[in-house]
């Protein structure tokens, strides 16, 4: 694999001009974005594969979800619906996509919506009978038909957008230079105990400007896993012989955090629609066993015949330092672009 994106590096080259052609345009304004007349913050990556921004989305919507009437607006990537869709009590994973799907069952307060089409979908948004005071764009760094008045880009600690390149050689959607763009940068998936030290060099690495803050941020479990009418204490699950299943672009942290000499670990691609016969072959693989998945996972297992044996772990994204500055950064921006 290694050798074939080598050999692909003159295509990453054209793929690096075409997004920075394009990117220049949109700067100058030849290709048109739109703003809105609220709060909208849009929060992606440079690069493919998973970045932590799930839990990041999450941390925001319990930010602000107590203060103001806030929306989600995500493409719902696989999903099996068209268009615009406004989650309702009809919706399921198939409707929405597994993450909306969860933002959906977490914050019932929430409005949660889908469409490739942002502009359409902040459009339709501000047409119910209830409007959003501010939205939530998930993974739209790069969707700049919509102008978002905040960015926040998400790079983790061990695959830092510095050190890699273009697609199809490395894995950047487009040049390090769209770094630029962000109000804010968030370093995810840190260790815990990440130094002042390591902090500082990474901020020298990433060349930001004085006007962009950084931020560093580690993914914390929860201390119990939940099933659909119990939970269990990690603690007492660790010792226990199980299946860990996860089909989302990073597992390696998952499983670590769980699993034990006796355990079977199955990975899936992400946002895998599960068939039938995956299910045959995750049941049979555990056995009788405890399968213990992500959370993202479970919203599209819940309703399988795995229910019975099949639990989730909750994560959520926990800032090393400097919360309270990450907080009021984006308190303020909403403050100050609400309308009376």
């Amino acid at each position: 694999m290694n050798l074939l994106r080598k050999i692909l590096f003159p295509f990453a080259i054209l793929y690096g001009l075409i997004t920075s052609i394009r990117n220049f345009l949109f700067d100058k304004g030849i290709l048109k974005s739109t703003s809105f007349d609220l709060p909208v913050i849009a929060v992606g990556n440079l690069s493919v594969g998973g970045t932590g921004k799930t839990p990041q989305i999450e941390y925001l919507i319990r930010l602000l979800s107590n203060k103001y009437r806030a929306a989600t607006l995500s493409r719902g990537y696989k999903r099996k619906s068209e268009g615009f869709v406004l989650a309702d009590e009809n919706s399921n994973a198939e409707i929405l996509g597994d993450e909306p799907f969860q933002f959906y069952q977490k914050f019932p307060d929430v409005q949660v919506a889908v469409d490739a089409n942002r502009t359409n979908g902040i459009t339709q948004l501000l047409s119910q009978n209830v409007k959003p005071q501010v939205i939530l764009l998930d993974d739209a760094y790069q969707h700049r038909k919509v102008k978002a008045g905040f960015y926040i880009l998400l790079t983790s600690y061990d695959d830092l957008y510095a050190d890699d390149f273009m697609l199809p050689t490395g894995n950047l959607r487009e040049s390090r230079s769209g770094a630029n763009r962000a109000n804010i940068v968030v370093v995810t998936k840190c260790p815990k105990n990440l130094s002042e030290e390591k902090q500082a060099k990474i901020r020298l690495k990433l060349k930001l400007s004085c006007s962009q803050q950084i931020f560093f941020t580690y993914i914390d479990y929860d201390v119990e896993i939940y099933g659909k009418d119990e939970k269990i204490s990690v603690a007492e699950i660790k010792s226990e012989s199980k299946l860990l299943l996860a089909g989302i672009a990073k597992p390696k942290p998952f499983f670590e955090y769980l699993k034990n000499e006796n355990d079977e670990c199955l990975t899936f691609p992400d946002h895998h629609h599960f068939s039938d016969a995956d299910l045959e072959s995750i049941q049979n693989k555990a056995n009788g066993r405890k399968i213990i998945t992500t959370e993202k996972d479970y919203v599209r297992l819940k309703d399988s015949k795995l229910v019975s044996q099949l639990y989730y772990l909750p994560i959520k994204s926990t800032f090393i330092n400097h919360q309270q500055n990450f907080d009021v950064s984006i308190l303020q921006y909403i403050k100050e672009n609400l309308e009376p």
